[in-house]
């Protein structure tokens, strides 16, 4: 069965190999979807898509793969964040990042935003996601490592930083320069060391898993519940 999946920096290609035999592509951009969904593949992934140098994935594109009765599933980064949008339409969300923006737990594009390189760097991430950061804080809280109060004033920092420039070695110069304990600071770096938490990374693992399984099973796509409008809008973007 022919499948696309659109990934950059949150999972290498040769691991989502690994899972899935499928075409990889690059993050999409405006008009990638329609492309792809025009060669009438069984099922299309979105993980990753361009947000800023290049137009986004539109809405209406995964409407008109819906239409085309084209499995369109979405989880991670781009994907969880349209999956949330288009999920009445028949889109499919997988995974916690989805269910978060879905229940509104999330609402900002930024917690899943990343710095990358290109095509040449296998789309290397150069900062880290919101997610993962607010995924690792916890977890460091859990374990014991930060309070409460120490998480809560991190997550703040972590937040108020711009995408690009959030790291953890930021992170932990930021929280010096607000006066956060040095014993706090190399404990935190300690743990993260070891346990950092990539939730990006394993909900576009269980996306490509669930591809998987769905064409293992070979499930029938859903008709769509929706009436495709053909606007001049479209017909534009089309051309």
């Amino acid at each position: 069965m022919k499948v696309f999946i659109f990934l950059g920096p949150t999972l290498s290609w040769a691991d989502a190999r690994a899972e899935l035999d499928a075409t990889y592509l690059p993050p999409a951009a405006q008009g990638d979807l329609y492309r792809a969904a025009k060669e009438k593949p069984f099922a299309i992934g979105v993980i990753d898509g361009y947000f800023e140098r290049l137009p986004t994935v539109w809405h209406k594109e995964i409407l008109w793969a819906l239409s085309q009765q084209i499995h369109v599933f979405g989880a991670a980064s781009m994907g969880a964040l349209r999956a949330a949008e288009l999920g009445r339409f028949g889109m499919q969300g997988v995974g916690e990042i989805y269910r978060a923006f879905a229940s509104d737990e999330l609402e900002d594009d930024d917690e899943v935003a990343v710095a990358h390189g290109d095509a040449s760097t296998g789309f290397r991430a150069a900062s880290e996601a919101m997610v993962n950061m607010r995924a690792t804080l916890a977890y460091a809280e859990a374990e014991g490592v930060l309070t409460g109060d120490l998480r809560r004033r991190l997550e703040t920092l972590a937040k108020t930083t711009f995408y690009p420039e959030r790291s953890y070695p930021n992170l932990l110069s930021r929280a010096r320069q607000e006066g956060v304990p040095e014993r706090d600071l190399e404990a935190l770096r300690t743990f993260v060391a070891l346990n950092r938490v990539d939730r990006k990374r394993a909900d576009a693992v269980s996306l490509l898993r669930a591809v998987r399984d769905c064409c293992s099973a070979g499930i029938a796509p859903n008709s769509p519940t929706f009436t495709f409008q053909h606007t001049e809008a479209w017909d534009q973007v089309v051309d």
